[in-house]
């Protein structure tokens, strides 16, 4: 996608450039992993041992406490998935690895949440046989395309992410790849049934509501998936995250109205809006500093432009 400069009325295309060094890119997006993906630096370059013989690029935790691997690369390469996928499988069977150094960069109150491992491949580039690859796998992979520009601007894009595997997805796992790397195989298995595992649907944070509330949970997620068709809709044990490349909002449906949890600052917020709360200090479920308490379609009407600045402050 190209990018112009605007100057006054007249367009000049901005040239296109790349990263002089793979590490220059990497140390970019560790310095600014929470502007990016919203999640916290656990490590660099961080060692799978003598046995592996391995060195993952970046380790993080989610704003969900999920581990995240990414794995970079200056150029198209099907070596980026197949380390990413080998380190996949490594970290599922090092969990207290991991979580000794998350502790130590964040802490000993911070708890890993393994019911899921986000995978982030970050490059130029992926040939169609790395996209179909990653289909069959059915590991939790997403796939990113990345451009730099002469005026120091970088478009990152979300190319593929696998969705929730299905049967028949999980079959395919096995008869597809009986002459492919099992170790590769085996990650794409273990995240698989991870996932099948610990899947959850909108219907079950609906059981026992009213029909008002069904209603009115329909025109909220309506109206946040209209604005971006590359929003994706998630549902956790507890409430629904809405996210891009981060949470824009998160939906927890109570018996008699709905909170929504924003990707926003309080300060953001004028004074006296209605149905408003500042949740910076206040524990709750879901991300998001920002609360609405919302009862009905008409109370909804004033929350969508918030819901909205959410949404292009991360950058959609």
């Amino acid at each position: 996608m190209p990018i112009f400069d605007i100057s006054g009325d007249k367009l000049s295309a901005v040239e296109q450039k790349n990263f002089v060094l793979e590490k220059d890119l990497q140390s970019l997006i560790e310095k600014n992993l929470e502007t990016v993906f919203n999640c916290r630096f656990i490590a660099s370059e961080f060692s799978t041992g003598a046995q592996h013989a391995g060195r993952i690029d970046s380790l993080a935790l989610s704003e969900e406490d999920n581990p995240v691997i990414i794995e970079y690369k200056k150029i198209e390469s099907s070596e980026l998935i197949n380390q990413s996928l080998f380190y996949l499988h490594w970290i599922q069977d090092h969990k207290g690895d991991f979580e000794i150094a998350v502790q130590k960069q964040l802490g000993s109150g911070v708890k890993v949440d393994w019911s899921d491992v986000r995978v982030i491949c970050l490059a130029p580039n992926y040939k169609k046989y790395d996209l179909h690859a990653v289909q069959v796998m059915g590991a939790n992979i997403e796939l990113w395309k990345y451009r730099l520009f002469s005026n120091n601007s970088l478009y990152l894009e979300e190319i593929f992410h696998t969705s929730k595997p299905t049967a028949s997805t999980t079959s395919a796992v096995v008869t597809e790849n009986r002459y492919k790397n099992p170790v590769m195989v085996e990650a794409g298995k273990k995240a698989a049934l991870t996932r099948a595992t610990t899947t959850y649907t909108i219907n079950e944070r609906l059981e026992g509501k009213s029909e008002e509330i069904h209603a009115l949970t329909m025109t909220i997620r309506e109206f946040i998936l209209g604005l971006d068709e590359s929003i994706e809709e998630i549902p956790k044990k507890l409430y629904i995250a809405y996210k891009i490349s981060q949470n824009i909002a998160c939906m927890e449906v109570k018996g008699k109205n709905i909170k929504l949890f924003l990707k926003l600052k309080p300060s953001d917020i004028p004074n006296e809006t209605p149905y408003y709360r500042d949740v910076t200090s206040i524990g709750h479920y879901g991300t998001g500093d920002v609360e609405f308490t919302i009862s009905s379609e008409t109370e909804f009407e004033s929350v969508k432009e918030f819901i909205a600045m959410a949404y292009n402050k991360v950058g959609g």
